[in-house]
């Protein structure tokens, strides 16, 4: 069976991640990839452990009829344009988060999607997860019940230390702190609770007066309350600028039970101590490096959608726009102060 030929634009680190598990996969490879700056494509080539050519000039690489799927790992700033490029191109399309930084550039990205009637894959990868698997499989069963309540904060200390900082302290870089890294936090929490029925968010920020997040131009810890249609209610905390391990905090809280990281309690299965929680025996979100995350089974079910002519399943762009217009109202509730209203999911 053919493998579908990708191409990545901009070399970074999440890139390097990307191409691994494109090539391990077995159902693509990465064939070319598109940097600003002068790379080698031997270099890559023995790197990768797949023949790749290189570029400095991205309308060549989107010429290119051999290339099927294109792979967005730029700056986000720079997604926009790069996605409407591709999709002009009618390449498919695999978009590093956050999608973007603004609403009107999501809006143009989405109507340029549509337009060209390509397939995309959005890396909210954690929904690949083993423990975010776990959980919905638990919560879809109905063991817990009806959920009323639910809370997902990721903390995530992003100093020097991390590659990211470089550029995630520029506010028309990193957007916010939701926006940047905490938006796998709000994609986690509606993934679990819905994200259709949201109405309506409120938002607070603040920021560490450690001087090591000093060149952070936003807030780096912000807590958003969801509200739901039904009444139930959801919290998100993306707090980047603490000092601990990385920690992706679950809380879901049902009508016959409740799930906590890795840990359950359930009415409905009779014998269990009511005293203790139970372990669900699945590998924790505990890491920030790339190479732990679960590309590889997220990519895999993007290629099968291709083939088969479908959308992609669980992180197609309709569900990551969703995300994105949730956090781009929480952020606003942020900087004025007052909740904001969602319009309905079409």
């Amino acid at each position: 069976m053919k493998k579908y030929n990708v191409g990545i634009i901009g070399y970074g680190w999440a890139a390097t991640a990307h191409i691994d598990a494109i090539n391990a996969s077995g159902m693509a490879q990465v064939t070319r990839v598109f940097s600003s700056r002068l790379l080698d494509d031997d270099e890559l080539s023995v790197r990768h452990g797949s023949r790749i050519k290189t570029t400095t000039n991205l309308k060549s690489m989107l010429k290119d009829p051999t290339l099927d799927v294109v792979d967005v790992t730029s700056y986000p700033y720079q997604h926009a344009d790069q996605v409407v490029a591709a999709a002009k191109a009618g390449k498919h399309i695999i978009i590093e988060k956050p999608l973007t930084l603004t609403q009107p550039s999501l809006r143009r990205m989405v109507a340029a999607v549509k337009k060209a009637r390509v397939k995309v894959c959005v890396c909210f990868e954690c929904r690949f997860a083993s423990q975010f698997l776990t959980i919905k499989s638990v919560v879809d069963q109905g063991l817990v019940g009806k959920i009323h309540y639910g809370e997902v904060d990721y903390y995530h200390g992003v100093g020097p230390w991390y590659g990211q900082y470089r550029w995630n302290t520029k506010k028309d870089a990193g957007g916010s702190s939701l926006l940047s890294a905490g938006c796998h936090a709000m994609d986690a929490l509606l993934y679990f609770m819905g994200s259709t029925d949201v109405v309506e968010v409120t938002s607070h920020s603040t920021q560490s007066k450690n001087k090591i997040f000093k060149k952070y131009e936003y807030d780096t810890t912000s807590v958003t309350i969801l509200k739901f249609k039904d009444g139930r209610l959801g919290k998100v905390a993306s707090v980047i600028d603490c000092l601990q391990p990385y920690y992706f905090h679950t809380h879901l809280v049902g009508s016959e039970g409740s799930i906590l990281d890795n840990k359950f309690y359930s009415s409905k299965m009779g014998g269990l101590n009511k005293n203790e929680w139970s372990t669900l025996a699945t590998q924790l979100v505990d890491s920030g490096d790339v190479s732990d995350h679960p590309y590889q089974t997220q990519f895999e079910a993007f290629f099968t959608a291709l083939r088969a002519g479908k959308e992609m399943p669980h992180t197609s762009l309709a569900d990551a726009a969703r995300t994105h217009e949730i956090i781009f109202a929480a952020d606003k509730s942020a900087a004025t102060g007052k909740p904001v209203r969602i319009k309905p999911a079409k």
